[in-house]
């Protein structure tokens, strides 16, 4: 079927734009967003074990640096990003590390990890920080609700997300500065965790960042969704014993943006093949008519098949007529 004149001119419109952003990189590269001043979080181990007494003294500790962070923004006069630390800081939230500073990283549990059978990971894209956290959370909340007992999951706000709307965005950068950090988390919670399933859940710009921490990733599956590309040619390349699946809802803007790849002197621009292509080989799953931050929305088609995937039941997640191998 041809293209949709108004998607042909959209796709025109972003490779153009992927080029300016080939200037536009080496010059912003040194430039960062405004961060809240906020205190170095305590040092801490690792995990050795997921007792409910070792992680309930982790979620004590970290709640404590939460609550440091809310008052270093009061006094800076920023009472938005106070209010949403308070209410990160809540004693009914369980984060296993939490940093304030540029911009805010966190790891949440959602669940009860110590029993959990089943574990999805969530990493989160673009235009995710502290000030909208809120977004990968409810995310979490919908999950954890479709996965029932037995489960856990974890937001895993890990690294520096690009602007939604910025050069960084469209360059492999923050994915291959963070996907260290994404390996040795998921190290530390197969230690802790051996047993369970778990299942790493990529949503958009978040699926860069998976794709190059794949070939570190022991898990049973990795889920590419909403995503721009990976920066790999197809599921192959990710070196993974993993199941690497992908969907994309019919409403996503993301369908639009140039599956190209730019290498330029300074930087590589874009992030090559699609992975809701044959010719990436995952296997696909039915994303339903949704637009680009609607896969885990309560109720919905993703949803559930996300659901099936972590659990485990992903033969009744393949879209009709997909029979990748």
């Amino acid at each position: 079927m041809p293209s949709h004149p108004r998607r042909s001119r959209l796709r025109r419109g972003l490779l153009a734009a992927l080029v300016a952003a080939s200037v536009a990189v080496p010059l912003a590269g040194a430039a960062g967003p405004g961060a809240v001043p906020a205190p170095a979080p305590a040092v801490r181990a690792p995990l050795r074990t997921a007792t409910p007494e070792a992680l309930a003294e982790r979620y004590a500790a970290t709640r404590a640096d939460i609550g440091a962070a809310e008052r270093a923004a009061a006094r800076h006069g920023d009472h938005k990003r106070a209010a949403a630390l308070h209410t990160m800081a809540g004693p009914a939230r369980s984060f296993l590390s939490f940093d304030g500073r540029d911009g805010g990283r966190g790891v949440e549990v959602v669940g009860d990890l110590s029993h959990a059978e089943r574990i999805a990971v969530l990493v989160p894209g673009a235009g995710i920080g502290i000030d909208h956290y809120w977004r990968l959370r409810n995310g979490a909340l919908a999950l954890r609700k479709e996965l029932g007992e037995r489960s856990a999951v974890i937001a895993w706000l890990g690294y520096r997300t690009p602007t939604t709307v910025g050069p960084a965005a469209l360059t492999p950068g923050r994915a291959t500065e963070a996907a260290p950090g994404l390996v040795r988390f998921m190290e530390e919670l197969r230690r802790i965790k051996p047993e369970a399933r778990t299942t790493v859940l990529c949503h958009s710009y978040g699926s860069v960042l998976c794709a190059h921490a794949a070939h570190g990733l022991r898990v049973a599956g990795i889920v590419l969704y909403g995503s721009p590309g990976t920066g790999y040619r197809n599921a192959s390349a990710l070196h993974t014993t993993a199941t690497v699946w992908a969907g994309r809802g019919r409403d996503d803007w993301i369908a639009d943006v140039p599956h190209v790849e730019l290498r330029l002197p300074f930087v590589d621009i874009g992030f090559g093949t699609d992975p809701v292509s044959p010719g990436f080989g995952a296997e696909i799953f039915a994303a339903g008519s949704g637009g680009h931050s609607d896969y885990l929305k309560t109720g919905s088609e993703p949803l559930r098949n996300i659901a099936r995937i972590v659990a485990g039941a992903a033969g009744s997640a393949k879209a009709p007529g997909e029979h990748h191998a």
